[in-house]
């Protein structure tokens, strides 16, 4: 995505806790909380929120909200700008393998979650409008790398100028929504031999 910030190994290694990722994914998609109400929402301890957004903040993650709350009630958010936690890491060292999967199999997760809850309750807690508006779809397709980088950066483009279009907005009518996107190779798929066409390897 532009402007996205890549994550340094120090801040990997501080993010790489599950609940550090859950405060992170919650300020995203809900908006700015405090620690006691992201404890409501996470059933956590405010103790364990206010301590985890702390380390956060040393590694620039959130930030505290200005000009709102107390020095008892201080309100966070996730601190502007996305970021990229590069494949690189899991070449440098076991730790930064390890700090990594954690980070990457914890959003996995969480947008697991996310679509489960969507399903499951989505038909009695949302209008048909709503659920009208909504897609869970997939596409199978042989591609070759160039193809699927250019598939990517096509799509995150749209996702992208909507973000920077509606981001932030408080208009009648408007709730948190989630777009989840995910291109990738099939694992135990097989890439299709050399060609002499130029043309087919595009």
């Amino acid at each position: 995505m532009k402007n996205d910030r890549r994550v340094d190994l120090e801040s990997l290694k501080a993010l790489a806790h599950p609940l550090r990722v859950q405060i992170i994914d919650a300020l995203a998609a809900y908006g700015p909380h405090t620690a006691s109400g992201l404890a409501d929402r996470l059933g956590e301890s405010s103790g364990a929120t206010s301590y985890h957004l702390r380390q956060l903040e040393k590694h620039d993650f959130v930030r505290e909200v200005e000009g709102k709350g107390t020095g008892r009630e201080r309100w966070w958010e996730r601190t502007p700008g996305g970021f990229t936690i590069g494949h690189e890491h899991l070449n440098e060292s076991p730790a930064a393998r390890s700090a990594s999967r954690l980070v990457m199999r914890e959003w996995v997760n969480r947008r697991e979650v996310t679509v489960r809850d969507f399903v499951d309750r989505g038909h009695t807690e949302v209008s048909s409008e709503w659920m009208d508006a909504s897609v869970l779809g997939t596409s199978n397709i042989p591609l070759t790398v160039t193809q699927l980088a250019e598939l990517s950066a096509a799509i995150m483009q749209v996702v992208d100028d909507f973000a920077d279009k509606y981001r932030g907005q408080d208009v009648p009518g408007a709730r948190p929504t989630q777009v989840q996107f995910a291109s990738f190779p099939l694992i135990d798929g097989v890439e299709s031999a050399a060609s002499d066409d130029p043309k087919a390897q595009s």
